[in-house]
């Protein structure tokens, strides 16, 4: 199946997609920051640059899109129908780094909570919210 774009039409998309500061992650920081949670961004010496660091909590929350990091079962991963096995190697490395980086930050004692891009409708926040707390119970 060809594309239905132009070579330089599909380009100039793919080039607009941001990597970080997107809508779902800018969600999660003005709920985070509501709720009195303070953060750093986009740690560049921690495994995987986290999208989120709570020091304080020794927390990090990566918020994934789902097409790019590969969401099992979820619509919104399919593979592309031009490229396929390119796109497939693609995600499958995306995939690879975020399980190492997960289990570096694990093994030093990181909790890491993974927020899906299809996770972010109704009831997100009370979802996040419950995470959280049971990691840090109100006193």
């Amino acid at each position: 199946m060809a594309d239905v774009h132009s070579k330089e039409t599909r380009s100039y998309n793919m080039s607009r997609i941001k990597g970080k500061d997107t809508k779902p992650e800018l969600l999660v920081r003005k709920f985070l920051h509501k709720n009195g949670f303070r953060y750093r961004l986009h740690v560049k010496d921690m495994p995987g640059k986290p999208d989120i660091v709570l020091p304080k909590y020794k927390t990090v929350i990566f918020i994934h899109g789902c097409f790019w990091h590969g969401h099992e079962g979820c619509k919104k991963a399919a593979l592309p129908a031009t490229r396929t096995e390119w796109w497939k190697n693609k995600i499958n490395k995306n995939m690879e780094n975020d399980a190492n980086a997960e289990a570096v930050l694990m093994s030093t004692n990181w909790r890491v909570i993974i927020i899906w891009q299809c996770e972010m409708k109704a009831g997100w926040d009370i979802a996040l919210l419950n995470k959280l707390s049971h990691f840090y119970p109100k006193k």
